[in-house]
């Protein structure tokens, strides 16, 4: 089934809900009286028609202002220009460097390995107390290359990345980390702390919220209050975007639905004077079934046509 004709179907009976004494137009007595064959209650109003006189020219009046309107709001621009965000905090240029050696997973690390990594991590640390990163970071590479199942040398070697502004580099060790460890508090601390330096404020809050839970430190609870707010911000914007696409296509497909009912409305009207009262069977004749009625109100001529057809087989 097509599916803005379904649509238009469900425009034109929302259309009916809010304004039932739409039923009472003499033109759609062949909608009512089907509605009536499936045993539909339908409300006083359904019956009462309008005590002003609707001419033909009134209708294609409506019409052609409607149409107008629908052309309208089709032509209208969709790109709905998003102002900026005003954040605050400091980031910086990620870095394009090749990806650091990473560890082999598959070699079996044996107690000699594990003593010598640590050995390794140990001369690093006492690189970084000194300000050596580059030493550090050699220091952490053997480590990790001596050990690649822990957690913690890629971890740590996140953390000397961070302090050299490569939070690119820090972000492949983290995760490294956290393939190993998925609870790793280090892991998620340093890749947030990554991610703040490059403005992935919304990913940056959501890692080091579980580095919190995981360990809670006091780095982790001054880089939060500096990433929370922008993370607020961003969140609030992209609702308050989503709100308005989501309001202007709410009133594309109202403009939409109330055409449906003003096509049908004037035909309706012209075959209704060839016949005072058109059967159900005849309708049942013509739509077959509920897929039917969808097809036909997205082609109102259609409808009229095939009702005709069914009029003059009967008589």
């Amino acid at each position: 089934m097509d599916a803005s004709k379904l649509n238009q179907l469900k425009h034109f009976i929302e259309q009916c809900k809010s304004n039932p004494s739409l039923l009472a137009d003499p033109s759609l007595s062949f909608f009512r009286d089907y509605l009536q064959s499936l045993g539909a209650k339908l409300p006083e109003s359904a019956y009462s028609e309008s005590t002003g006189v609707e001419r033909d020219e009134d209708i294609e009046d409506l019409t052609e202002e409607h149409e107008k309107v629908e052309e309208e709001e089709e032509e209208e621009d969709d790109v709905i220009i998003e102002s900026d965000v005003e954040l605050e905090g400091e980031t910086c240029e990620p870095d394009d460097d090749p990806p650091q050696k990473m560890g082999d997973p598959s070699v079996e690390v044996t107690e000699e390995n594990r003593d010598a990594s640590q050995m390794a991590k140990i001369k690093a640390m006492d690189a970084i107390s000194e300000g050596k990163l580059e030493e550090a970071i050699e220091n952490l590479t053997e480590a990790i290359s001596l050990n690649p199942t822990s957690a913690i040398m890629y971890g740590t070697r996140a953390s000397v990345y961070i302090k050299m502004k490569k939070p690119n580099a820090a972000i492949r060790d983290a995760n490294a980390a956290l393939e190993i460890n998925p609870d790793s508090a280090k892991g998620y601390k340093s890749r947030g702390i990554a991610r703040a330096m490059l403005g992935q404020w919304e990913e940056a809050a959501k890692d080091l919220h579980v580095a919190s839970k995981l360990d809670y430190d006091e780095e982790i609870n001054a880089v939060l209050k500096k990433v929370e707010p922008n993370a607020h911000k961003i969140e609030e914007h992209r609702r308050k975007y989503e709100r308005l696409h989501k309001e202007r296509e709410d009133k594309k497909r109202s403009v939409r639905g109330s055409g449906a009912v003003l096509k049908l409305r004037l035909p309706m009207r012209r075959l209704r004077s060839k016949s005072n009262h058109l059967p159900v069977e005849i309708l049942e004749a013509c739509l077959g079934d509920s897929q039917g009625l969808v097809a036909c109100l997205g082609d109102s001529q259609g409808l009229v046509a095939c009702l005709e057809t069914s009029i003059l087989a009967k008589s």
